[in-house]
């Protein structure tokens, strides 16, 4: 709730009761702002309406300053006039977000669309509060730039937070209505054998949402694993939107082109691991074999993923793993150097089973081994249902057919893991 801005005038302006109050007309010698050093004068005196040399009442004065008040980047604001000076005391909001376009084909972004929005709102400097008329403002300010494209929109705004974090880190701005989706896809570097198949791979894009952010990535993938697991290990893919929005009755489709660089055929060579891997080559060959073969996506994959497993097996929730491919051409060959980042080792804090009866609870924690405090395994998690049915006769009948969700909430600072397995019938 926003708190109401305050007015303090001079005693001796308070002693002249001739007129009211309210109806008698100052002249601020100069308008001063302090306790925000983020906003110049000239923007603060432009978001409240106000310039120098204007003639205002007590009344005007405080309408001027419910405008910086409700825009939301203040979270306390005072003013004093004695009779020379006008002076605000500015309290910072303790909340303010960066934009996020979720789905917005907007002509420009970046620094672009923030100087665009500053222009027309001066308090944008490329955050907005969770609540406020700025933040109403940007909104219809997205929802006008789109027009001008053509684009009749309704663009809402809510907080945005990544999966499972507690708290937003992002104003998240989105279309509502009409549906914004990818259009077609123009194909460049494509080899008439590979033809029909990759075109087989736009088709699936085109129609998917489109999506600010990751739309361009998202089917720069989906070529990039194609080729890979064909064995073009060094396959360049650039995705790029093409021409204006097609707008049409049900949807606005947004058009790309994709150029391919597929590269010559590799086969995989050497994969380096640091001296301390968790992970030896005897585990990497019982996935490529003896036999030397092309580098297709899915084994070199299947690589990362056994060496992913065995780490947060280990409790490395946080590990990270990142390959540096290096291309033999002469002997038409791949090599990888691996590094890796474990992080710290989570342990389990707690874990409890939702949405069965207190006599299958305790038997499923008759069964669960990992004690709270022990480092937390995942694979053990992935599995537990499975063995608990094998080893136990009671659960194998209990457990027939049953559907089961996991959700992990992992805390970064205590590294700790609560777990809440939950089961249900189909």
């Amino acid at each position: 709730m926003r708190r109401p801005v305050c007015l303090l005038l001079s005693s001796l302006l308070l002693l002249c009761a001739s007129h009211p109050l309210a109806a008698q007309k100052f002249q601020p010698k100069s308008i001063q702002f302090k306790g925000d050093p983020e906003y110049s004068d000239q923007e603060l005196l432009a978001a409240a309406g106000l310039k120098k040399g204007t003639v205002l009442t007590s009344a005007e004065m405080n309408d001027h300053s419910k405008l910086l008040m409700d825009s939301g980047v203040f979270d306390n604001l005072t003013y004093k006039f004695d009779g020379v000076d006008l002076v605000y005391s500015l309290t910072p909001a303790a909340l303010m977000y960066p934009i996020r376009l979720e789905n917005l084909p907007l002509a420009i972004a970046g620094k672009d669309l923030d100087a665009k929005l500053h222009e027309r709102l001066p308090l944008y400097h490329g955050k907005v509060p969770p609540e406020g008329t700025l933040l109403d403002n940007v909104r219809a300010a997205l929802e006008e730039m789109l027009a001008a494209q053509g684009i009749k929109a309704t663009v809402t705004a809510a907080p945005f937070g990544a999966m499972g974090a507690a708290k937003a880190s992002a104003i998240n701005f989105s279309i509502t209505t009409p549906p914004v989706r990818v259009g077609a896809l123009q194909l460049k570097g494509v080899s008439p054998e590979l033809q029909a198949r990759v075109q087989a791979i736009a088709d699936h894009a085109i129609g998917s949402p489109f999506d600010t952010e990751n739309s361009v990535g998202n089917i720069e993938h989906a070529f990039q694993l194609f080729y890979a697991d064909e064995g073009y290990a060094g396959v360049t893919v650039h995705a790029a939107r093409s021409g204006d929005p097609v707008i049409g009755a049900a949807a606005v489709d947004i058009p790309y082109s994709v150029t391919v660089d597929s590269g010559p055929l590799y086969k995989l060579g050497a994969i380096h691991l640091p001296a301390d891997s968790l992970v030896t080559q005897a585990d990497i060959d019982k996935i490529t074999g003896t036999q030397a073969g092309l580098a297709k996506g899915i084994t070199v994959r299947s690589i990362w993923e056994m060496i992913d497993s065995r780490y947060k097996s280990k409790g490395f929730m946080s590990f990270k793993l990142t390959p540096h491919p290096q291309f033999d051409a002469a002997a038409g060959t791949v090599n990888y150097t691996v590094d890796f980042n474990p992080g710290p080792v989570y342990h389990l804090a707690m874990v409890r089973f939702d949405n069965v009866s207190d006599d299958l609870r305790k038997l499923l924690m008759r069964n669960w081994q990992m004690l709270p405090g022990d480092p937390f395994d995942n694979s053990y998690v992935a599995r537990f249902v499975l063995d608990a049915r094998k080893a136990d006769p009671a659960l194998q009948r209990t457990l027939a057919a049953v559907k089961v969700s996991y959700d992990m909430r992992l805390d970064p600072e205590t590294h700790e893991v609560n777990l809440v397995i939950r089961l249900e019938k189909p």
